[in-house]
């Protein structure tokens, strides 16, 4: 037998094309602490995940864009949205309301798409109660919180009222870092982000995440 004819018995098989199903990717951390940096490396680097935008009652801040940052709703659309289970967790933050939509989420899971999630650890605690299986959660922490603080001061955006409430909030949040799958310190951004790629790149190919792996494998022996 010719290499020709083996090659038409057995075509090779295309081991990049392989189905998987997508995951819910958190990062949670203190304002200041990086996540908003990382998450927009990301979304930029990587064509395979999208952010999840959230609802919030609050209004639109400068440059803001509906349906790009946030979705801007109203308090009776939101309790409309909670009554009715559209969210996949939701939390009031700061006098407004915050929470991710279902949406057509569940549908493109099933076809591979990740999805970004930025939010606190209630709302990464109502996501494993709805949807255990998919959730990936990485808490981002501050190398200390003499840095933290110089960043949120080095913004020039917050009086140093708002500062304080934002510290305390921080310390509150930091308590729960034992709550997520894994942490990283953000001591610097670029290194943070290699580590949070690994992360993702590594729990994508989790063997239960590998729906082709089953029809592979059975043309892999031939079956």
């Amino acid at each position: 037998m010719q290499p020709e004819d083996i090659a038409r018995k057995n075509p090779p098989i295309q081991t990049n094309t392989l189905k998987r199903r997508g995951l819910l990717f958190i990062l949670s951390s203190p304002s200041g602490a990086g996540k908003t940096t990382l998450s927009r490396k990301l979304l930029k680097s990587d064509e395979s995940i999208d952010l999840s935008v959230s609802a919030t009652t609050r209004a639109p801040r400068s440059g803001e864009q509906d349906g790009v940052h946030y979705h801007f709703i109203s308090d009776a659309e939101f309790d409309r949205m909670v009554e009715e289970d559209d969210f996949y967790e939701w939390a009031e933050v700061f006098g407004h309301r915050y929470g991710t939509p279902k949406g057509a989420i569940r549908e493109a899971l099933k076809d591979g798409r990740d999805f970004l999630f930025d939010i606190d650890w209630q709302g990464t605690q109502q996501l494993y109660q709805k949807d255990q299986q998919d959730v990936v959660s990485v808490f981002i922490l501050p190398p200390s919180l003499d840095e933290l603080r110089r960043r949120l001061e080095s913004r020039a955006q917050d009086s140093a009222e708002v500062i304080d409430a934002r510290m305390e909030r921080a310390r509150a949040e930091i308590s729960h870092w034992a709550e997520y799958d894994y942490v990283v310190i953000n001591d610097d951004v670029d290194e943070c982000f290699d580590r949070v790629c690994e992360i993702l790149d590594a729990e994508r190919m989790r063997r239960t995440r590998q729906t082709g792996l089953i029809p592979f494998v059975r043309e892999l022996m031939g079956g």
